[in-house]
């Protein structure tokens, strides 16, 4: 196994202990954020035949509850930046039962959209980002394995959620399974309730030292000014503006989009996802349309779903070797290439038998792509910069979210054929994959050289964009010469300050 990169939260990771317990509930609400808008797709029949809409007005409901979670990963991030991941997840929990709950009395599609896709799709944010998060801070070393697995989660329910929907539809109606669903969602906050908050006390860095040092020197010279009447400067504008920016910056670093990998990650993603929920929306409505039973057309996203099961900790594993981890952008770029090339076939399988294989492999490459999907995020920018980072990139790859099972609903209303969808879907993440792979290449060339020329003007101290976070001896303040600018300026600022109550 080849060394992980030094930590950058400022303690060690345990991995393991607690943490195994912390990835079982992340299993469980990551397993519901991905799952939950694949197996309501169960309903679009009924709904179809109650409402009187067509494939792409229907498909707005899967979209619209994906794109509102990922849409909201930048107002998650806040939230666990400022109260932990614990209570998010637990809020998100009872935002999903109680969107489900109000689903079961709507009386229009408008409604539906509303309920199910923004109420329970926000649920479902608040439910995502921080299970992935928490995970970045238990696990260092096994951090691609406690990933996987925590993935596996997925596939897993959507096994259970698949035929228990069509359980639950044939003996209670779509209302009653709605009632139903939204009281299974509240295991989510009982999931949240695993997560436990972790990390070291708070060891403040040289800068925010030099700032408290300025703020003390402030406020003594306030006090010295005003026993003798002496005006101080107000603080200028452009010092506010600052300041604003600065506590803005504190929940979302938006010093990312000038991260050559992030944007890279950032511009890939967004495409691939134009096609990676829309094969899953429409596969079983695809089974039923040429002749299949609703159970066998169910029971296909199991198999997809125990593929996938397997995939995900098996990707976890390999990710981890000695052999992988190190260029892991490159196995990334291979799972998005090859799950296009899925899609791409699809078209080619001819009754059930064909679909079960085109389910066997495209649950394989959708386990790897998923298992690696926020992993290879974290190895770009670092443990410290990821909660941020997961809000930047989800906000962005939402709008080709919500437009990606829309329009393959769209094709399929033009063509009368599924073939175009799956078509289209399977270009644009060959596509997708092919542009990762090669900037991921051009990337690694990159920090190389970058690692070569600062060796060559500063042996002792190697800082590149493949570290993407800081070593921690730069971030704590020890005893020492590393003091000495923050005396001096102490200092200085003192004599400014007395110069000034002698005039």
């Amino acid at each position: 196994m080849s060394p992980p990169l030094p930590s950058d939260l400022g303690y060690i990771p345990p991995d393991g202990g607690w943490g195994w317990a912390v990835v079982f509930g992340a299993s469980i609400s990551v397993g519901f954020a991905y799952t939950f808008p694949k197996a309501f797709t169960i309903y679009f029949k009924e709904l179809q035949a109650v409402y009187s809409i067509s494939y792409s007005q229907i498909a707005w409901i899967t979209s619209i509850m994906c794109a509102t979670t990922y849409g909201g990963g930048p107002i998650s991030s806040i939230l666990v930046n400022r109260y932990g991941s614990r209570p998010v997840v637990i809020f998100g929990g009872l935002l999903c039962g109680i969107g489900m709950v109000s689903a079961a009395f709507c009386t229009s599609i408008l409604q539906l959209y509303i309920c199910v896709g923004f109420i329970t799709g926000f649920g479902l944010a608040l439910n995502l980002q921080p299970s992935v998060i928490i995970i970045g801070k238990y696990f260092l070393k096994r951090r691609p394995i406690a990933n996987g697995l925590a993935m596996a989660g997925s596939p897993v329910m959507l096994c259970t959620l698949a035929p228990l929907n069509q359980f639950l539809f044939d003996n209670f109606g779509w209302r009653g399974s709605f009632l139903i669903l939204g009281a299974i969602l509240l295991n989510c906050c009982v999931a949240g309730a695993l997560f436990r908050p972790i990390g070291a006390p708070k060891i403040q860095s040289n800068e925010e030292v030099k700032e408290v040092l300025k703020e003390e020197v402030t406020k003594d010279a306030m006090e010295m000014n005003s026993s003798t009447n002496i005006p101080v400067e107000t603080k200028p504008e452009e010092e506010e503006a600052k300041d604003c920016c600065e506590k803005i910056n504190k929940y979302l670093d938006f010093s990312l989009f000038k991260h050559r990998g992030f944007l890279i990650y950032l511009i890939g993603n967004v495409l691939m996802f134009l096609g990676f929920f829309a094969p899953i929306v429409f596969l079983a409505p695809y089974a039923k349309h040429i002749g299949i039973d609703e159970y066998s057309a169910a029971f296909l996203l199991s198999i997809l779903a125990i593929v996938d099961m397997i995939a995900r900790p098996a990707t976890g594993i390999i990710a981890n070797s000695k052999w992988v981890r190190p260029r892991i952008q490159y196995f990334f770029s291979f799972s998005i290439a090859f799950n296009g090339a899925c899609h791409l076939l699809c078209p080619l399988a001819s009754g059930y038998k064909g679909l079960v294989i085109y389910s066997v492999f495209f649950g394989l490459a959708f386990g790897m792509v998923c298992a690696m999907l926020f992993e290879t995020l974290m190895d770009l920018v670092g443990a410290t910069r990821f909660t941020s980072a997961v809000g930047l990139v989800t906000i962005a790859e939402c709008c080709t979210i919500l437009l990606g099972p829309p329009i393959g609903g769209t094709l399929i209303d033009t063509f009368g054929d599924y073939k175009y969808m799956f078509i289209k879907c399977g270009a644009v993440m060959v596509l997708a994959g092919t542009f990762l792979f090669i900037m991921n290449y051009y990337n690694y060339r990159m920090l190389a050289k970058e690692k070569r020329k600062a060796k060559e003007e500063d042996p002792k101290s190697v800082r590149t964009e493949s570290e993407g976070r800081n070593n921690l001896n730069k971030d704590t303040v020890q005893d020492g010469p590393e003091l000495e600018p923050l005396r001096e300026e102490q200092e200085r600022l003192k004599k400014e300050v007395n110069g000034t109550n002698e005039v």
